[in-house]
């Protein structure tokens, strides 16, 4: 039986995942993966989940019944999506979230969009800094500019793990989601001291009750549920069994 979830944890948590199973590592089919977002969305950590997100070439071949439940990877705006993934600034009639440089997070604010964050990859070289990742996310909140991450953070807390599926996989030193999230809505409420929350691998160090602490810093569930909302939005994935699993095994869930 699973555990009841803290208040502040399930605000940080609560359609923080957009399913994207067939990325790598993954590499599904389109139809096994919206298949198995199908079956997330009626299981019972579906409150955890938001969109599934696909390529424009796969976008044909998702069922018409997700309409509306797809973040898609194009620079041509499409009725069927939530939302758009981009590599610079495109038009459209529905979210956008901008895959740019640091610098150019101006032009995604004065646009009216919204930031994304790469933070992993299948190589230890695709893996940001925590320095990368901090300069990101105070740079957004100095902005006001809502974000989303993509890529790496399958697992909680910081640490090492291979980055395939693979018997032979590389191994690197991952971000962690709670690491991410928990940083980001420290600095939507005006911390800017996030490098040590982003290096932090002890996972005891992140506690939730009616507030979400990392270490003697706190925020309230109705705090963290802010920044979620109008800050750090969710972030992308290629498992969503994975990061439950884990936080299962923190007895968090």
């Amino acid at each position: 039986m699973n555990r009841p979830v803290a208040p502040a944890l399930r605000a940080l948590l609560t359609g923080l995942i957009d399913y994207a199973g067939t990325f790598a590592p993954a590499t599904l089919p389109c139809g096994a993966a919206a298949a198995n977002y199908t079956t997330y969305r009626a299981g019972p950590h579906a409150w955890m989940l938001r969109w599934m997100v696909l390529s424009a070439a796969d976008l044909d071949r998702a069922p018409a019944e997700l309409d509306g439940a797809l973040s898609v990877l194009t620079d041509t705006d499409t009725p069927r999506a939530a939302a758009l993934e981009t590599k610079r600034v495109v038009r459209a009639a529905r979210p956008v979230y901008c895959e740019v440089s640091t610098a150019e997070l101006d032009d995604v604010k004065r646009a009216g969009y919204l930031a994304k964050v790469r933070t992993g990859g299948v190589k230890p070289e695709a893996i940001p800094s925590i320095t990368a990742v901090a300069d990101f996310i105070r740079t957004c909140a100095d902005q006001r500019l809502a974000f989303k991450a993509t890529a790496g953070l399958h697992h909680p807390v910081r640490a090492e793990h291979a980055l395939t599926y693979e018997p032979d996989a590389p191994r690197a030193v991952m971000h962690g989601f709670l690491n991410v999230f928990v940083a980001a809505a420290l600095a939507w409420h005006g911390d800017r001291n996030l490098e040590p929350v982003l290096t932090e691998t002890d996972p005891t160090a992140f506690r939730f009750d009616d507030r979400a602490h990392w270490r003697d810093r706190s925020l309230s569930a109705e705090q963290v549920r802010d920044a979620r909302t109008n800050f750090a939005h969710a972030f992308g994935s290629c498992s969503f069994e994975e990061p439950v699993r884990d936080l299962e095994t923190l007895g968090l869930l």
